[in-house]
């Protein structure tokens, strides 16, 4: 099976690749292990407990791409405000998307929901889909790249897109390397109910154990309903994943403040590892790196999606005016425009929650009042605190086209 460009993964940022590149008469193949098939919706089927922040960037992209009124249909939470508090001192900051003049700073969607919308828009057009078809061996030859299926099917492309995630196979078979290094923390992730309302605020509070977030859910105006992504040590996280529901949801309401009242429903928990990771290099010959597959970032700030969007949103753009110019695509010249454009970004947010996330683990005292003397300076400083809100919203930067308001 021959195709022009083979996008192996297809969850939300290989989707939006492919859905990139739909009209533009390049015979595009999106391969992964999974069906290929959106779920119908429930709406009152309980939370994924994967969730993203999609930003303002991201949503732009994702109306372009016709799927955000799919997102729209199923579910989806704005949220307006962000109060960030340190737990062991005073200092806290507050944004509002009303400071520069926007409704939302962001939504927060379940993952599968994202990929559901971007599924159905490519279901009935000109992207062929290949569900339930695991990568077993890669070989690169002179006409491309040689794509070998577990059940014994050949695919091959001179252009080859890796989109399969954080433990991405074709990374490892192609022989990419990379930087990583573990954070000694795992995240617990789960839905809850609280007493008091949201708020269309997305919460923070940093414990001497890491950051602990609710992020708002909105099940038919029902606002009391919170993401949580928990960061603790392994140990404590094992601790608190093996408590029953009144003991992890008081454990949970003591970490929170209590911010939101009691915590009263706590749906089914999810511990995963966290690891940093950074590919050395996005592109190899007829080989491009995006999402996931090529940088893993820590969940601090909910960038993680939001990088791979711009990453599919820059690779579609340069491919495409490639194409316009009578370019080959899988050539090093081309590719090397899209590792060009996004690697000092995806490093420099990484650095940068890096550098945070090590800031409000330091123990030592000076850095506390330093922390939180800054959070409380910063909270005071309005044009500082705009800049802020622009980078949640990520509408600057080198953005491709689709991000673009």
């Amino acid at each position: 099976m021959h195709a022009d460009i083979i996008i192996v993964g297809a969850g939300m940022v290989g989707s939006a690749l492919a859905l990139a590149l739909k009209g533009s008469g390049l015979d595009i193949l999106l391969v992964d292990g999974a069906p290929l098939e959106p779920r119908p919706f429930d709406p009152a089927a309980p939370f994924e407990p994967r969730v993203s922040a999609l930003s303002a960037a991201s949503q732009n992209l994702l109306e372009r791409l016709g799927a955000w009124p799919g997102i729209r249909a199923r579910r989806c939470s704005p949220y307006a405000h962000m109060h960030v508090w340190d737990g062991s001192g005073t200092g806290q900051i507050r944004f509002s998307a009303a400071s520069v003049h926007a409704e939302v700073l962001g939504h927060i969607v379940e993952n599968r929901v994202v990929q559901d919308a971007l599924l159905d828009c490519l279901r009935d057009g000109p992207v062929r889909l290949l569900g339930q078809a695991r990568v077993e061996r890669l070989q690169q030859g002179e006409a491309g790249w040689r794509v070998s299926l577990a059940d014994g099917r050949e695919l091959q492309a001179p252009l080859l897109v890796a989109a399969d995630g954080a433990n991405s196979a074709v990374r490892r078979m192609a022989g990419c390397q990379t930087r990583e290094w573990d954070y000694f923390h795992h995240a617990i992730v789960t839905s809850v109910r609280c007493a008091d309302e949201h708020g269309l605020t997305a919460w923070q509070r940093f414990t001497d154990d890491g950051p602990l977030a609710f992020l708002p859910l909105d099940r038919d105006g029902d606002r009391h309903w919170c993401s949580i992504v928990w960061s603790c040590t392994p140990g404590e996280a094992e601790r608190l994943m093996v408590l029953d529901e009144p003991a992890f949801r008081e454990e949970l309401g003591k970490a929170f403040e209590y911010r939101l009242g009691e915590v009263l429903e706590v749906d089914p928990r999810v511990c995963i590892p966290l690891r940093q990771r950074h590919a050395k290099r996005y592109i190899a010959p007829g080989l491009a790196l995006i999402g996931d597959a090529a940088h893993v970032i820590h969940p601090l700030a909910g960038q993680g999606v939001n990088l791979g969007f711009l990453d599919a949103g820059v690779l579609a753009e340069e491919l495409l005016k490639a194409r316009a110019r009578g370019e080959a695509l899988h050539s090093e010249r081309v590719l090397a425009r899209f590792e060009r454009r996004r690697m000092p970004y995806n490093l420099a947010m990484m650095a940068s929650m890096e550098g945070f996330e090590r800031l409000f683990q330091a123990d030592l005292p000076a850095l506390r009042w330093l922390r939180n003397a800054g959070l409380r300076l910063a909270d005071r400083h309005h044009l500082l605190k705009s800049l802020f809100v622009r980078q949640a919203l990520g509408l600057d930067g080198d953005l491709p086209e689709l991000a673009r308001g």
